[in-house]
């Protein structure tokens, strides 16, 4: 086993025993922080004044794909909006 290998097996390992115990919690970081943007980019649709609504319509067309896994997340079981029929 060369030096590289063994370097690389140890690199490995110090990330593991640093990173593993926190890979749920920042999954789960992660996952509200994409809940909180699709709330946004939505909140017009949903009923709900955005200021922002201009620049957020952009973005629409990129959160479409995420769209039916928010909802059921979020205990929907039907899609809460008229115009986007995934289920």
């Amino acid at each position: 086993m060369s030096l590289r290998a063994r370097w690389r097996a140890f690199a490995d390992g110090l990330e593991e025993f640093y990173a593993g115990p926190y890979r749920r919690t920042m999954r789960r970081a992660q996952r509200e922080e994409d809940d909180l943007f699709l709330t946004v980019v939505l909140a017009e649709a949903l009923g709900v004044p955005d200021p922002a609504a201009y620049q957020s319509v952009e973005l629409l067309p990129a959160v479409y794909a995420e769209f039916h896994d928010w909802h059921r997340r979020i205990g929907l079981d039907r899609s809460p909006l008229e115009h986007i029929g995934c289920c």
